[in-house]
């Protein structure tokens, strides 16, 4: 991705409203595409925009939610044939929405992003939620001049299936462990630029597990650009460099993140978890400093 087109990325990120959350999430794609012809995806999106919208008005009663969405699903799963990637949940193609788009198969937040897109030009009041493990829809309970009606939780991984609290509960347990605790404050929106940084991350992850070291760094750029105060971001870059044996930008990022930690916490502050976090990256720091002393 060159510095252009992150910047375009980054401004894209920032812009106020939702409208172009599809379009930022297609430019992440230049990351593994970087010839990406971006507007013939956009075209193949807008067709199944228009597709899905004469079968939900042609199905759907005007003002029922309900029966909107359960359209939408059929739509989208059934008839179009998005479906999650259970066999190959980590392949780096998950996250690209021009791959998602014409593979048909995606992750929970990429599938979600075309449930948004979609789905708000049926006319549903959809949002994003940023749930441990497993990214979600919410549904309003609005629709043009009809009566208000109960939220519905969303699952566009599994066809769009609607969740109870309780379902998202064992959920939680499933993905962060039995002292999981659920609470209504983990359904909270999430923000055009919350589900970039999540695709970013998610995609940073699959890169690091391939050991495509180059391609994790870049995206660790990205984040950066997102976030420049991000401590985590600055120790996965310097760590990622420091496995591409480019010892002195690794040590540069490790030395600030270091300095950076020390300043923003205090040692009777400080848990058990973060104390050797802070050893672990110094030990990579005094053997950085002696390598690079070693070159000079």
């Amino acid at each position: 991705m060159t510095r252009d087109e992150m910047d375009a990325f980054v401004a894209m990120a920032q812009r106020p409203g939702e409208d172009d959350l599809a379009e930022a999430a297609l430019q992440l794609a230049r990351l593994e595409h970087p010839h990406l012809r971006r507007q013939e995806t956009l075209d193949a999106l807008q067709k199944l925009v228009e597709r899905t919208t004469a079968f939900v008005q042609a199905s759907a009663a005007p003002g029922d939610v309900q029966g909107h969405v359960q359209q939408l699903g059929l739509c989208l799963f059934d008839t179009e044939g998005f479906t999650g990637n259970v066999g190959e949940y980590d392949d780096p193609r998950n996250s690209f929405l021009n791959d998602v788009i014409a593979r048909r198969t995606g992750i929970p937040i990429t599938l979600s992003i075309i449930y948004l897109h979609v789905g708000r030009r049926v006319g549903l009041w959809l949002e994003g939620i940023n749930f441990p493990g497993h990214f979600l829809v919410r549904c309003k309970g609005m629709l043009g001049d009809a009566a208000p009606t109960e939220d519905l939780i969303l699952d566009p991984f599994h066809g769009g299936i609607v969740l109870t609290e309780r379902d998202c509960a064992r959920m939680l347990t499933r993905h962060a462990g039995e002292h999981a605790r659920f609470d209504r404050g983990l359904l909270a929106p999430a923000f055009k630029k919350d589900i970039l940084v999540r695709m970013l991350v998610n995609l940073k992850r699959a890169y690091a597990r391939l050991r495509s070291f180059a391609q994790a760094r870049d995206v660790s750029d990205l984040l950066l650009a997102l976030d420049p105060t991000s401590l985590t971001e600055l120790r996965d870059r310097g760590l990622l460099a420091y496995q591409m044996g480019q010892y002195g930008a690794a040590l540069a990022d490790l030395e600030r993140y270091l300095a950076l930690t020390a300043r923003h916490t205090r040692a009777e502050d400080e848990d058990t978890d973060v104390k050797e976090e802070f050893e672990a990256v110094w030990e990579h720091v005094k053997n950085l400093r002696r390598r690079v002393a070693s070159l000079n």
